[in-house]
């Protein structure tokens, strides 16, 4: 499927914004633009529905219908039931409350697998976990390629672990890691699986019925939705955990690790990224189709689109001697996600490409013990490059240009 890339960016306000006229946004991993269907409905909710939802007045009854709605859809989309999805206001956070249920659950003792590849979020709430008698083991990366090897996890399994988290793509690595494959490898070990899938659903909705994991979270901002922390926890492991949430929110799985109230008009908001991945295929393919077909339609598009606008990137900067790839350069291989170690910090050239019209990112995005494992100054850190289906080659031409002339 060829993407209309003027329809595309039709749906985005941001590319009519006056103010950022001229600037070509790669720092999509930090989060990206937000849909105009996101943008309508939490318009509609703030100003025809901010009242407390449920309740048996119209205003009231159609907000509950609005948050039931983009649960539904968007469960039906990850390929998972309403009842194993949950919202809460960042995925950090979301990690933080789940961290503290297995703290519950589990003895001094037994073992929590995670690794060095991740994002801060999915490793350091589980890491604290120490400090209750539980073992942390970290399946390590190749301090080369930034690979993660599943060989190297089958060592770390035994009858003590209880929990395997690793991430979907590391958001400097950028390598896809093959999630079926670990979690399988897990599941026989008798461990569950907690993916963190942030890196990897902004560049297409994963099935994680498919998948397999127990607990898959992402963020709803880095997908063209509002600020919110979407996170499946499939049945047999949210009736398992403690509840988290009031005692008498315990018998409702979706509310059991959401403590504090939810965010009712975000929540609600989120039914327009199914009403943009819905409206997508309409434009592209015109056929009616069931959820699951529309989604893996939507995802092999994006995921073509990008790999295209990819590929002369990672071959550009990996035939510089003064640039460090960090992670694959096939770009079949991972998500458009690229960090580069360079001869001066990332920040500082950042903010030479700033000067030509290009947003992106110099640091080191909350992946300092990737970075450091794979012998990269912290103090430096990284540029990063990220971009989605919505970015362009006229703007992948400028990027290259402006590095081009910098590096």
């Amino acid at each position: 499927m060829h993407i209309d890339s003027e329809w595309v960016r039709a749906q985005f306000p941001a590319f009519a914004e006056p103010s950022l006229q001229g600037q070509a946004f790669f720092e999509n991993a930090g989060g990206s633009y937000t849909c105009r269907q996101v943008i309508d409905r939490l318009h509609r909710f703030y100003t025809q529905r901010k009242v407390q939802p449920y309740g048996a007045y119209e205003a009231s009854r159609l907000g509950g219908e609005e948050m039931d709605e983009a649960r539904t859809r968007m469960a039906a989309i990850l390929g998972v039931t309403p009842e194993e999805l949950s919202f809460g206001p960042s995925t950090t956070q979301n990690t933080y409350v789940l961290a503290q249920a297995f703290g519950q659950m589990m003895q001094p003792g037994e073992a929590i697998v995670v690794t060095n590849q991740d994002h801060e979020a999915n490793t350091g709430p589980w890491r604290r976990l120490a400090a209750r008698g539980i073992e942390i083991r970290e399946w390590q990366i190749d301090p080369e390629t930034g690979h993660l090897d599943p060989a190297k996890l089958e060592d770390l399994l035994d009858e003590n672990v209880r929990l395997v988290c690793f991430p979907h793509c590391s958001n400097v690595v950028g390598e896809i890691n093959p999630v079926t494959e670990i979690t399988a490898l897990a599941h026989a070990a008798g461990a569950f699986v907690c993916v963190d899938g942030v890196s990897y659903a902004p560049h297409g909705f994963a099935d994680v019925g498919v998948l397999g994991p127990d607990i898959y979270l992402f963020s709803a901002y880095k997908t063209f939705g509002p600020h919110q922390g979407v996170m499946v926890i499939r049945r047999a492991l949210a009736e398992l955990l403690p509840n988290q949430a009031h005692h008498f929110n315990g018998d409702v799985l979706y509310k059991r690790f959401t403590p504090a109230g939810p965010d009712h008009a975000q929540i609600a908001a989120s039914a327009g990224m199914a009403d943009y991945i819905d409206a997508f295929h309409a434009h592209h393919i015109g056929s009616t189709a069931g959820a699951t077909a529309r989604r893996v339609a939507v995802h092999d598009a994006m995921r073509a689109h990008e790999t295209a606008l990819l590929q002369p990137l990672l071959d550009a900067m990996a035939a510089r001697n003064s640039v460090r790839v960090i992670g694959p350069t096939d770009a079949a291989t991972r998500a458009p996600t690229v960090a580069l170690a360079l001869d001066r910090p990332g920040g500082e050239m950042a903010q030479a490409l700033a000067a030509r019209g290009i947003m992106a990112g110099g640091g080191t995005f909350y992946a300092g013990r990737a970075l450091d494992a794979m012998g990269v100054d912290e103090a430096k850190g990284v540029l990063r490059l990220s971009f989605t289906h919505y970015t362009t080659q006229e703007e992948m031409d400028k990027l290259l240009n402006a590095l081009d002339d910098l590096l």
